[in-house]
């Protein structure tokens, strides 16, 4: 990937991995079978938002196979590339969005619903023998993961906004310089 020549994109996005290691150590609920609520998505996020989508991508499933390697719970191949790379990758679709609040906010959102997609079916083929007895398979993957997931989102949302105006006023990324200059 050409972004990744830039020696400021490359040292960015290994900031980015390294803080997301460390912030997704302190962990503020963690759920019973794997998931919790911390702020390890945050700079993967605002990441995606400074350098774009490919950039994302790469540092979240770089992210996603360091955090194998600490906190593993694998069940199946096919569940470690659900639960690790790709759900920790897929962050980087904010990237698909402009670097404004409103941005932020969409690109966020839907990173994360990415994410909660990839454990949602995770869940629903893997995790099945934890559901209770008389639950929906499908509805209890869906209210596992939204457990951790929704709460992580909206501190990731608030802690992003604030993040990325403090950081497009010290030194704004050339994405963000090109957007801002395209607006005027």
């Amino acid at each position: 990937m050409n972004a990744f020549r830039d020696t400021r994109v490359l040292t960015e996005a290994a900031i980015a991995v390294a803080l997301s290691f460390v912030l997704g150590l302190f962990v503020l609920f963690k759920m019973p079978f794997g998931g919790s609520v911390s702020l390890e998505m945050i700079p993967l996020i605002l990441l995606s938002l400074r350098q774009g989508w490919k950039v994302g991508v790469v540092a979240g499933a770089t992210y996603g196979l360091l955090d194998l390697a600490i906190d593993p719970f694998v069940v199946h191949p096919l569940q470690l590339l659900l639960d690790y790379p790709l759900a920790f990758g897929v962050l980087g679709l904010a990237g698909l969005f402009k670097p404004t609040v409103r941005g932020a906010v969409l690109g966020a959102t839907v990173a994360v619903l990415a994410r909660f997609f990839c454990h949602f079916l995770s869940g629903v083929v893997f995790f099945a023998s934890y559901a209770p007895e008389g639950w929906n398979l499908l509805l209890y993957s869906a209210a596992y993961n939204a457990a951790y997931l929704v709460p992580s989102l909206l501190i990731a949302i608030a802690v992003v906004l604030v993040l990325l105006k403090a950081l497009d006023a010290a030194q704004p990324s050339p994405r963000q310089l090109r957007y801002r200059s395209s607006a005027t």
